[in-house]
């Protein structure tokens, strides 16, 4: 019964993304569009080889990791003022990701396209994390809030105990928190 919570998780993680949206439509979110867009690949990568080897319910969460990036991708073109200038590590970062997805194409093993496409997903998020730590106000929480929340119910709905199931739920969950505390690191400066 508790393997139904990721349909909870999923539905919170897309209100945190529905939110997430409607600021970069208002231009007050500045969504850094290689890692969005990369974040949408990786996570649908690692969908899909959970799925041939067998995960059910536990995908949920690294499906929607992947389809609300790309909500936020499409949307960064619609407002001229959500953009947020690419500079040569951005492209490095995205390269370094995309590398690892041809990789994983050839080897096309479960287990390798997940911890390839966490390997992808990471460079991608590099200049989001920098961005975060650097202009806090470019971003909007609320995604990594609920990506949190949604990674977490993944473990609740893992029947099988293998690496192809909670690799990139455990890997989700380390990345939103190291973006939750990148946004809000300047809180805990000044109540020191």
């Amino acid at each position: 019964m508790l393997k139904y919570l990721v349909l909870v998780g999923a539905v919170v993680q897309l209100i945190g993304i529905s939110y997430y949206i409607k600021e970069t439509l208002r231009g007050h979110t500045k969504p850094n569009k290689v890692t969005w867009l990369l974040w949408t690949i990786a996570p649908m990568i690692g969908t899909l080889a959970a799925l041939s080897n067998g995960v059910t319910w536990a995908v949920i969460p690294t499906f929607i990791a992947g389809f609300g990036p790309l909500l936020v991708f499409i949307a960064s073109f619609i407002n001229r003022n959500a953009y947020w200038k690419l500079e040569k590590f951005d492209y490095l970062c995205g390269l370094f990701s995309v590398l690892a997805l041809v990789l994983w194409a050839i080897t096309k093993e479960p287990l390798v396209a997940i911890m390839l496409a966490i390997v992808s997903d990471g460079f991608a998020a590099i200049p989001t994390l920098i961005k975060s730590w650097k202009y806090p106000e470019t971003e909007t929480i609320s995604p990594y809030v609920a990506g949190l929340f949604s990674s977490l119910t993944s473990f609740f709905a893992i029947t099988t105990w293998q690496a192809s199931a909670y690799s990139f739920p455990f890997y989700l969950v380390i990345m939103n928190i190291l973006l939750i505390t990148s946004l809000t690191k300047h809180k805990f400066k000044k109540s020191l």
